[in-house]
């Protein structure tokens, strides 16, 4: 027998591996399962040059858990390994500053096993003791027995095996019990070694029997040995890339494509990415892309890994350069990495112009699924936009598709404002602005959906991108406001006359959370509304931003501006503002005189004071002042109080009001009702 200590130049790597890999020590399974199967394929490979003469046999790697004995054993009939195998791989962990070493990686679980092929070693995280009992392929060599206690302490002996391969047995520590339940190694098994590619095998298949499940002779092969990214595209069909996806997502709708990679050069990788359906933000989730190295699953967070906005797809990408076992601070740092990210990002491309030019109408049947992705990609990546540009669509409130080109040639004869912008116009509820809609429509004017959940930062980029170009929500102004194609010409009601109006309509607007209204009359035609609500494009667009942008909630904590504008050229709106100067002039004449006497006083003294300094003017004259401006809005506030009273019981102008307030779904609860109750008064 030999005894020795395993070459580390610290003896505390035990305590390490137990105390910083805990968090991930369930990997212990995937390690030695794969050290197993690499052992067995390097096998397959030596029969296939001959260099192995023998016979293969059964190559199934197989797991079996002892409750009563508290040990796992993982078995393979691989290459096995000499005494002289076991001392330089397993004996000798090769590298130098262990101090070094463990000080840089105490924080970073995964980069000790991976940087230091330390797979073996993952066992002492959850194992007391660990045995490897093998032997080799080589006919000469005798069998080995390998023990360590999880000190630097070895033993080796010469053992009797016999079969070629290996037998890797953990004696469970206390707090590691529960690894032995059948349920717990089954869902490893699934989770880590599901695509393996040779037969894993955990107990038997079990079925019912007398009322009770018991074991068959079948083996229980826990994984799919050529799962569909290891095939080539031309042996699949469709139903084929359907199956693998159910498997996978046994709970998801069938996607709507998919994308199956295959790259020997620069690197290798392989994989097959999928499109899902998203009905809402619930659906939105990442890190459901499965990435493995050599069908061997290493993570499903792959932020860094893969474009950030192909987070969104599902599926698997499999590559040898991706290192097993580091970190994701590694993997986002790696060279190779980086150009997996850069070749992901054009397939994807290249594929989705594929369908777009071959096949329009299904690229625009599932254009409202796809929006999500493509705007996502386009938002975060600029090399993704140049080449998404050319596919990415619009779709107006006719359901009708365009392209970016398209669309601007569609528009930009009748919707070019008199600066030379081109104006979009859109809607993102096309029920509560079909009144908007349908008045640009009457113009002559397209109008965009933008419903989508990016469509606001994405209307931010696309000024930036598209030249000259402006986007306007259709209910944001009046509709000759929308696209000024020259200045405003006609008729305008004198300023005494719209004060007037104002105050009719200011003083019976609602008080609404949160809201504000700005009142204003402005000439619109005679058959234009009588009255329109409007929201400033800009200070909805802050405030929906806010809810994408940190930095931006001021805005979101802002009131809702509107605007309420009175058609002045509008018989309904002449008519009110007419029985209003008919019915106050009595109470009006008076205060309207007394107000033109201190408007006149209170020039007289404002010019008097004009070019002086503060100190220069006498205190009797700025006391003057301020005694005329106090009775002027003294005057102006008895003015207000007599168009309010008058408007307090006129009809018309509430329900002028309550219209407009309906149309924009604000008129809700006792507002609704009295509406309702006051229109029937008036039929």
């Amino acid at each position: 027998m030999q005894k020795g200590n395993i070459g580390v130049t610290t003896e505390n790597i035990f305590p390490i591996i137990k105390k910083f890999l805990y968090s991930d020590h369930e990997i212990f399974l995937r390690e030695l399962v794969s050290n197993a199967v690499d052992a067995t394929q390097k096998l397959k490979t030596l029969a296939s040059t001959g260099e192995f003469k023998g016979e293969l046999g059964d190559l199934t790697v197989r797991i079996k858990a002892d409750k009563d004995n508290g040990t796992i054993t993982i078995t393979d009939h691989g290459l096995g390994l000499t005494a002289e195998e076991i001392e330089k791989y397993i004996n000798q962990i090769a590298f130098s500053g262990a101090n070094d070493f463990l000080e840089k990686y105490k924080d970073d679980a995964n980069a000790i096993i991976g940087h230091f092929g330390l797979g073996f070693y993952s066992a002492f995280m959850v194992a007391k003791k660990v045995e490897i009992v093998t032997r080799s392929y080589k006919e000469e060599a005798p069998a080995m027995k390998w023990s360590c206690d999880g000190s630097p302490e070895f033993t080796m002996e010469e053992t009797e095996r016999a079969e070629r391969g290996t037998d890797v047995i953990l004696y469970m520590d206390d707090d590691c019990k529960d690894f032995l339940e059948d349920s717990r190694i089954q869902s490893l098994l699934t989770k880590y070694c599901r695509f393996l590619p040779v037969p894993v095998a955990f107990g038997k298949k079990k079925e019912w029997k007398d009322g009770k499940q018991v074991d068959t002779e079948t083996d229980n092969v826990i994984n799919d040995t050529c799962p569909i990214w290891t095939k080539k595209p031309s042996d699949l069909k469709d139903e084929d890339y359907k199956k693998f996806y159910r498997d996978l997502y046994p709970m998801a709708d069938e996607p709507l494509f998919w994308i199956h990679l295959n790259v020997d050069y620069p690197f290798n990788l392989t994989g097959v990415l999928y499109f899902p359906r998203i009905k809402n933000n619930i659906d939105l989730q990442r890190n459901k892309i499965q990435l493995y190295c050599n069908q061997v699953f290493v993570t499903d967070s792959v932020e860094g890994i893969v474009p950030d906005f192909l987070t969104l797809l599902h599926g698997v990408i499999d590559s040898p350069d991706i290192p097993l076992n580091v970190s994701r601070s590694y993997l986002q740092s790696d060279s190779n990495v980086k150009k997996i990210s850069t070749y992901i990002t054009k397939k994807v491309a290249d594929r989705l112009q594929s369908i777009f030019k071959n096949d329009r109408k299904e690229f625009e049947e599932k254009w409202d699924d796809l929006k999500i992705f493509i705007n996502y990609g386009m938002l975060t990546q600029d090399d993704f936009y140049a080449k998404a540009d050319k596919f990415a669509l619009f779709k107006d409130t006719e359901k009708k598709y365009y392209t970016f080109e398209e669309y601007r040639t569609l528009i930009k004869d009748n919707q070019t404002d008199k600066d030379g912008n081109l104006i979009y116009l859109y809607a993102n509820n096309t029920d509560e602005q079909y009144t908007y809609i349908d008045a640009a429509k009457n113009k002559g004017y397209n109008v965009l959906l933008m419903d989508g959940q990016l469509d606001v930062p994405m209307v931010n980029m696309l000024e930036q991108k598209l030249e000259k170009s402006r986007f306007t929500r259709v209910d944001s102004d009046v509709i000759d406001r929308l696209i000024v194609k020259e200045d405003q010409k006609g008729e305008e009601l004198p300023q005494d006359k719209r004060d007037v109006l104002s105050t009719l309509f200011r003083g019976q607007m609602p008080k609404l959370n949160k809201t504000e209204f700005h009142i204003e009359a402005q000439a619109m035609g005679e058959n234009a509304s009588p009255i329109v609500i409007t929201q400033s494009e800009y200070m909805r667009r802050m405030k929906d931003m806010a809810n994408f942008q940190p930095g931006m909630n001021f805005y979101g904590e802002m009131p809702d501006m509107y605007s309420l504008v009175l058609n002045s050229d509008h018989k309904l709106v002449k008519q009110v503002l007419e029985d209003a100067e008919s019915a106050c002039a009595e109470k009006l004449v008076p205060v309207e005189a007394e107000i033109a006497a201190l408007t006149l006083r209170q020039n007289e003294l404002q010019k008097a004071q004009e070019g002086k300094k503060d100190e220069e003017i006498p205190t009797a004259e700025k006391d003057a002042l301020a005694d005329v401006e106090k009775k002027l809005d003294e005057q102006k506030k008895e003015k207000e109080n007599v168009i309010n009273e008058y408007a307090a019981d006129n009809k018309v102008v509430h329900q002028l009001i309550d219209l407009a307030l309906l149309q924009n779904n604000m008129l809700k609860g006792e507002a609704l009702t009295n509406f309702v109750k006051r229109s029937i008064e008036m039929i």
